[in-house]
């Protein structure tokens, strides 16, 4: 399978110094869209096993959606086989 832009950039170990520095602060979409990219699974793939569409996890993914749902993340992450994990942090 051809390498992600994403897998690309971790081979170099000072953006992925960075990234593992800024990893924490990412916000939801970001961190689906990495959970997605690191199992290989493109969109399609993904919104299959959420039972959505592609539009929609795209939607997810982009910086701008603020609609989650706890039932939609929770499918995410049992699709990643990930518990998920709420908390407030300061």
């Amino acid at each position: 399978m051809k390498k992600s832009i994403f897998d690309k950039k971790m081979e170099s170990s000072k953006f992925k110094t960075v990234y593992n520095e800024v990893s924490d602060i990412m916000n939801i979409g970001e961190r689906i869209a990495e959970l997605r990219h690191k199992a290989k699974m493109s969109q399609l793939e993904l919104a299959r096993k959420v039972r959505t569409s592609r539009t929609a996890i795209a939607r997810y993914e982009s910086g701008e959606y603020d609609g989650y749902n706890m039932s939609t993340l929770a499918r995410i992450a049992k699709a990643f086989h990930k518990r998920l994990k709420i908390s407030f942090s300061s």
